[in-house]
């Protein structure tokens, strides 16, 4: 399954004055892969890239990308469609031919570097879903750095327009948006609550008028508590009024929390920020380790298991799939991984099975950079939802893996992709300095309801748009290429 070796040949230099250690990776050679192959690329202005969201625009596919803050040597990239440099913030780009993918536009974001600054998280709701959108428009909600949450009107997505802007917070990041009601989960970090995020829930479904439904979070986390502060909201996924669940994921790369909740008991219920308040739509929780949080938690429900379909009870199951998210580089951590809960019975939520790739596959610690997992992708379309899952795993690249059976995810593709010259670099501290090593930084992964894979990079090596092969593309019901 694995190519074990190193894609390049490193070379080590030593700058004896301050005991700065470098390595450098061979630029193009080629990239690794198993049953994934490279449709497309567009190196994204050479931006750190975040979330992707692919939509279906009229007879168009468009994709809309999430930036992190600059770095301390480009805190702002040249836009070479204007000439100017310009603070990371949402990249636009058609990839209705996916081997073709055209560049429209760059929407600078906040100021700032790193988590500071950019436009991390993009969500699209057409105007016709909307209950009082304008039909014949298509919205986009994203993270204005860290200050504020904006919507725009992009039915020309070259030519965006500032609708609305949610301001006067401290923090943003993975929002969620019903687009079929426009009730919007806005990851949010308000002045008077006591963690830096937790969720601030608001009816957009007219997105020029805003309204606010509530602000929520776990009790010691509201403003004028006493007690000890829960860990901090990553971001949560809604099933909307169908399914009348919201599943929250906290504590991102450790002391982790799934939490499930009630959606009518927690849009209806008393919004006073209260413990009972917020404990009121709650229905369970299923507290991880201290090694383990909840970057991304993405339900799937009804789930038909084939083991067991003779069985009298328990055919179909419901299925989270909890991912957590890698922080430090060279494996400098507990390994993050992706975690499997069973949540049928909602009271006693419980864990049935992990999946991480093999660092000896890849001696991935030794490449530079984060190793482990960061996020899955989290369309429903039909194409691969509940069968397919793709796991953007930093220096290991992308994996697609078989979930058909969640009691035993089993990896069936790869692709790693080659290192270009804009590709960062990755440092940890040494005695008398720091060792940076160049190496790819997967982050995030999306797919389409045509089944193509996206994934783009932390480290500014652009956006990779991938097709299944051979048995991976079988696994997936996916006819032949």
């Amino acid at each position: 399954m694995f190519r074990c070796v190193l894609t390049a040949a490193a070379v080590v230099l030593f700058a004896s004055s301050t005991a700065v250690h470098a390595q450098r990776q061979t630029v193009g050679a080629p990239p690794e892969a198993s049953n994934m192959k490279l449709v497309g690329y567009n190196d994204l202005q050479a931006r750190s890239a975040y979330q992707p969201t692919i939509h279906h625009q009229g007879d168009r596919w468009i994709a809309y990308i999430g930036h992190h803050g600059g770095t301390d040597d480009v805190p702002a990239p040249v836009n070479p469609m204007t000439g100017k440099p310009e603070p990371n913030g949402t990249s636009i780009v058609d990839v209705t031919d996916p081997a073709r993918p055209k560049y429209l536009r760059h929407l600078p974001g906040q100021e700032g570097k790193y988590e500071s600054g950019g436009a991390q998280m993009v969500r699209v709701c057409d105007g016709k879903a909307l209950p009082k959108g304008d039909p014949n428009a298509v919205y986009m909600l994203r993270t204005f750095g860290s200050e504020a949450h904006e919507i725009w009107n992009v039915t020309d997505p070259a030519s965006p327009v500032l609708i609305t802007r949610i301001g006067g917070l401290k923090d943003t990041h993975k929002s969620w948006w019903e687009c079929d009601t426009g009730i919007a989960y806005l990851v949010s970090g308000a002045p008077d609550w006591r963690t830096r995020r937790m969720t601030q829930v608001y009816d957009l479904s007219d997105p020029a008028r805003p309204q606010k439904i509530r602000d929520f979070g776990l009790p010691g986390q509201e403003p004028g508590s006493t007690r000890a502060v829960p860990t901090e909201l990553h971001g949560p996924i809604s099933t909307g009024p169908k399914g009348n669940r919201v599943y929250f994921g906290y504590g991102t790369n450790k002391g982790g929390i799934l939490q499930i909740v009630d959606r009518d008991k927690l849009l209806s219920g008393a919004k006073e920020p209260t413990p009972d308040n917020l404990r009121y739509p709650e229905i369970a929780r299923l507290p991880m380790s201290a090694f383990n949080g909840a970057h991304t938690t993405f339900p799937m429900l009804d789930m038909p298991i084939a083991e067991f379909s003779e069985d009298k009870d328990g055919k179909t199951r419901d299925i989270v799939m909890i991912v957590n998210e890698a922080i430090l580089n060279e494996c400098g951590e507990a390994r993050q991984m992706v975690w499997f809960a069973d949540v049928t019975t909602e009271t006693r939520p419980m864990m049935i099975s992990s999946y991480t790739v093999p660092e000896a596959s890849g001696q991935f610690c030794q490449r530079g950079g984060r190793f482990g997992a960061h996020s899955s992708n989290e369309s429903t379309a039909p194409v691969y939802h509940k069968k397919m899952a793709f796991i953007a795993f930093f220096n290991a690249g992308v994996r697609a893996l078989d979930i058909r059976d969640p009691y035993h995810p089993r990896e069936v593709g790869y692709f790693i992709p080659s290192i270009t010259a804009a590709t960062d670099k990755r440092c940890i501290p040494i005695e008398g300095g720091e060792r940076c090593k160049v190496a790819i930084q997967t982050n995030n992964v999306e797919t389409d309801d045509r089944g193509y894979i996206y994934i783009v990079d932390r480290a500014n090596t652009g956006l990779h748009i991938l097709d299944l092969t051979g048995p991976a593309r079988t696994a997936s019901g996916l006819p032949k290429n």
